[in-house]
């Protein structure tokens, strides 16, 4: 059956105050991540206190924030942004590169891992875990806003979004597909292996990997980016980006140290 969208991304309003889904999608995704790290710390995955916690969640929500913006800046719609600078502080209209965010809080990780002389592989792979449920989230704000949404599609799951540039036609539902997958799935798979005697960052590795994976998959259900369609061999910017990390997991599987991390119960 097609589903005609008609969601409200504005849960309510207080004059020109709008809270929106998506936003909440985000502080329900940094709270997730707040608990969850927490409570890994208390059984011992790794030596931070409360108040270490904390500030890493403040850096994280940072890095995210500024590395998101910066990359979809300068990677998929630069010509607007040099012709109106302003716009790149414009967060309320769009524009968040995943892979941007990941560099972002992969940069405020290695800062904070430093200045606590904790290391960076076990960091990583504690941080982690709780990102792609975040994503999940995200995905799912991305739905109700009815952007990013699939290609075109002649099944009976297809969704119309009136009202935007997809026109009257059903289209993947391509937002779900990126939060089953490289949301909760990747989410209870790390969930799943975190108490395993791995090696220290192969949990990072699994991620990068798995999220590439499944993103580049994804892709395929997804309508590429009106200002850059498809970039060589019919595949998306973000495909590309995917690939890479791909290419890095594995790179930083094999180039790991090969000690390993105590198993916690």
């Amino acid at each position: 059956m097609i589903y005609q969208h008609n969601l409200d991304p504005i849960i309510f309003s207080i004059g020109p105050l709008a809270i929106r889904w998506y936003s909440l999608m985000y502080i329900v995704g940094f709270i997730s991540a707040f608990f969850i790290i927490r409570s890994l710390a208390k059984k011992g995955h790794i030596a931070l206190q409360d108040k270490d916690v904390d500030n890493l969640i403040i850096i994280s929500m940072l890095g995210v924030l500024l590395g998101a913006r910066l990359f979809y800046v300068l990677f998929y719609n630069p010509s607007i942004y040099l012709a109106n600078p302003v716009e790149i502080f414009q967060y309320w209209k769009g524009g968040l590169s995943f892979h941007g965010g990941l560099v972002g809080v992969i940069t405020g990780a290695w800062l904070f891992a430093r200045k606590k002389g904790i290391k960076f592989l076990q960091l990583t792979d504690i941080m982690v875990i709780p990102v792609p449920l975040g994503l999940g989230f995200g995905r799912i704000g991305n739905f109700i806003n009815g952007e990013l949404y699939g290609r075109l599609t002649d099944g009976t799951w297809g969704v119309i979004f009136p009202g935007h540039e997809a026109g009257s036609l059903p289209r993947h539902p391509s937002q779900l597909y990126q939060s089953l997958t490289e949301g909760f799935l990747l989410f209870f798979i790390l969930l799943f292996l975190k108490d395993r005697k791995l090696k220290d960052g192969t949990l990072g590795c699994i991620f990068l990997g798995g999220y590439g994976f499944f993103r580049f998959c994804t892709e395929f259900f997804r309508k590429p980016d009106e200002q850059l369609g498809f970039v060589i061999f019919n595949l998306s910017m973000g495909q590309l980006f995917c690939i890479a990390m791909v290419l890095i997991s594995i790179i930083m599987y094999i180039l790991q140290p090969k000690n390993y991390s105590r198993v916690y119960k």
